[in-house]
């Protein structure tokens, strides 16, 4: 059994509602009550979500006490957050990127991760399925790690 830590960031929490062209009609709660049927019986799985930087960072720094790896969708703090770049970093913790959309089909200061280079790698474009996808390939690289 894996513990998985699954972080969501700034106005995930608006899904369903915000600009669902490019992030779909599912709201939050339904991803995660897709993921806790999908994995929930094999793995425990904990869900974060805020649109408050240093929230996030707190809960990346309580994933490292319990977790085995993490899952965040770090929103539009991926391109701008030293800050939780280095928290990633901190926890010790593989931890996979996850976005709705494609961020390189988008605006070109989405191009740019600062937390990738801390990730072992990142699921984009791909809706609310990424955030499956990205546990399936945690989970995988826990069990060859």
């Amino acid at each position: 059994m894996a513990k998985i830590t699954m972080i969501s960031g700034p106005n995930l929490n608006l899904l369903g509602k915000r600009e669902p062209a490019i992030y779909g009609n599912l709201t939050l709660d339904d991803i995660q009550k897709n993921i806790m049927h999908l994995f929930g019986k094999d793995h425990e799985i904990n869900h974060f979500q805020s649109n408050h930087e240093g929230a996030i960072i707190d809960a990346l720094h309580d994933a490292a006490i319990w977790a085995d790896g993490i899952v965040i969708n770090a929103g539009a703090y991926t391109h701008t957050s030293i800050a939780i770049r280095d928290a990633i970093s901190s926890t010790g913790l593989p931890c996979a990127e996850i976005h709705l959309s494609n961020v390189y089909a988008r605006e070109n200061f989405r191009h740019t991760s600062l937390i990738a280079p801390v990730c072992i790698g990142q699921i984009s474009g791909f809706g609310a399925h990424s955030y499956e996808l990205g546990i399936h390939a945690l989970l995988n690289y826990l069990s060859r790690n």
